[in-house]
């Protein structure tokens, strides 16, 4: 749930190949909350390269967000392979809890949505991924995301935030079998420095951090209908657990919807040469995005 997943893959790719040509759009704002403007950078590819295919990396580590952790050579990872990237800054916590932060990134996807045709992409084809914090937010996207209010006065929020394929690194999954089954994350206190992102203190009533935990995990809104999941895993994250993207796959595959976990053995919560399986992550697009969906 650290940022230095962030890191640690961008400043990699940046060494992958030498600059190119990418249109960098900063500060791109797609909503405003409490006075804030929330924010995306978008990096555009050639005209001569673009697959018309837009994805959205969560800019999130510990739900903590923030605009100097954008990274262009992430975005030219992307871009080299043709597509649009959106690196989506959210409201951090503690100034924000979860239950607000996903507000955000459905606004994202909304207006990502809303404003395809200004970046030559195809609505009804959108990615999302990160790791951690932000590999959460995806996959909470992937299992949630749906139909906007068709009666909101903003356009935007009338739109689907819905995804058609999600691809990220160790993301916790089930707040409520964290580890172990029936071990619960906010009552583990190696964990309980998160307490803030899910509005937790020391006088939240244990019924009320069950609701939070099942509220925020995933796992529970995985059906029939969710896009292709993929996630690539240590097999000793002490952080993140590995069982919980173990967890996240076996329900997906109960539920017949196309997905690949790929561990690392041995591996914690990041690892040296990371950046050659985030080009995994794209892999999967390639597969999901740029054809029909099997």
């Amino acid at each position: 749930m650290t940022r230095r997943i962030f890191f640690g893959i961008a400043a990699a790719l940046a060494l992958l190949s030498p600059a190119s040509a990418q249109t960098r759009q900063t500060d791109v704002i797609y909503g405003h909350k409490q006075g804030i403007a929330l924010s995306m950078d978008v990096f555009v590819p050639e005209k001569s390269k673009a697959n018309g295919i837009g994805i959205l990396w969560m800019v999130s580590g510990g739900w903590n967000s923030r605009h100097e952790d954008i990274n262009p050579a992430l975005g030219k990872a992307f871009t080299d392979r043709g597509y649009t990237l959106f690196q989506v800054v959210h409201g951090t916590q503690p100034k924000f809890t979860l239950p607000e932060i996903m507000q955000d990134i459905h606004r994202s996807v909304r207006f990502v949505r809303s404003n395809a045709s200004r970046w030559g992409i195809n609505p009804d084809k959108l990615g999302i991924s990160g790791g951690s914090a932000g590999g959460h937010l995806s996959t909470m996207i992937a299992a949630y995301g749906g139909p906007g209010d068709p009666t909101a006065k903003d356009p935007i929020d009338r739109a689907s935030s819905a995804v058609q394929c999600a691809a990220c690194f160790y993301p916790p999954t089930d707040f409520l079998n964290y580890g172990k089954d029936g071990a619960k994350a906010m009552l583990n206190p190696f964990l309980k420095g998160y307490w803030p992102a899910f509005g937790i203190t020391d006088k939240t009533t244990p019924e009320e951090i069950e609701r939070l935990s099942k509220t925020l995990s995933p796992i529970y809104g995985i059906n029939k209908s969710t896009p292709p999941i993929f996630l690539i895993h240590g097999t000793a994250d002490l952080l993140v657990p590995i069982q919980q993207s173990e967890r996240l796959i076996a329900k997906l595959k109960e539920e017949g919807v196309p997905c690949e976990l790929v561990t690392r053995p041995g591996r914690g919560h990041g690892w040296p040469g990371i950046e050659n399986d985030a080009l995994l992550l794209m892999d999967w697009f390639d597969k999901y995005l740029t054809s029909p969906r099997r």
